[in-house]
């Protein structure tokens, strides 16, 4: 019998080594699996290489994890945001690697990673540093950078419901990048806020079939 629940955060998160890179989803406040998160802080894991949008703000998920040294290298869209203090302070130390990656462009390469792609090329930062280093081409009379899949050990992401199977829906814009780091990363584990019965999730409201994810955990009020 399918069945990809798990019956705490502590067991969602079992595995995860020191090292390993992390997906985790979130635009802005929305989507951020935070009790996932800091299931990964409480577990100690470090040398993590953190794939995200933006570098957390305040004291809490992303950002906790920065505080407390256990992000080596974060790959994100938007490293400085109100209140990310923590990536600041880390970034002027130099105890912290980063690899900024336009949105598009990341949320690409994570897709090109979980469809099998070898890669693909864009004319978003071809004429700027971000394109040291990598092959470029004149398409069409304009220069494209040849951008690499992103893939992940793990991704951490927030759904709405999940049947046992591992199905998700999302809610509103809390799917941001879910169902794409999911399709990207070796492991895919999930928090939700209900865990429903199969057939209770209609077809065409999943978004995420359950043949990319591997655990499901509830979490009932998230944060």
């Amino acid at each position: 019998m399918i069945d990809k629940r798990v019956g705490s955060l502590e067991e969602a998160v079992s595995g995860i080594r020191d090292g390993m890179s992390i997906m985790i989803s979130g635009f802005g406040d929305a989507g951020i699996p935070v009790e996932l998160v800091h299931a990964v802080l409480d577990m100690g894991a470090k040398d993590l290489t953190i794939i995200t949008n933006n570098g957390g703000a305040g004291e809490t998920d992303i950002a906790a994890l920065i505080r407390e040294n256990r992000v080596a290298r974060l790959i994100c869209s938007y490293p400085r945001s109100a209140g990310s203090h923590w990536f600041q302070q880390r970034w002027n130390e130099g105890t912290l690697e980063l690899e900024l990656t336009p949105q598009g462009t990341l949320s690409e390469r994570m897709r090109a990673a979980g469809a099998g792609l070898g890669g693909f090329f864009t004319p978003t930062g071809a004429d700027t540093e971000l394109a040291v280093g990598k092959e470029t081409r004149m398409i069409d009379g304009r220069l494209h950078v040849l951008e690499k899949p992103l893939p992940a050990d793990i991704a951490l992401i927030k759904a709405e419901q999940a049947d046992r199977w591992g199905n998700l829906v999302y809610h509103l814009a809390a799917r941001n990048f879910g169902p794409t780091m999911a399709t990207a990363a070796t492991t895919t584990i999930v928090q939700v806020r209900e865990i429903v019965e199969l057939g209770q999730l209609h077809p065409e409201h999943i978004i995420t079939p359950g043949i990319f994810v591997d655990r499901v955990v509830e979490v009932a009020n998230p944060s």
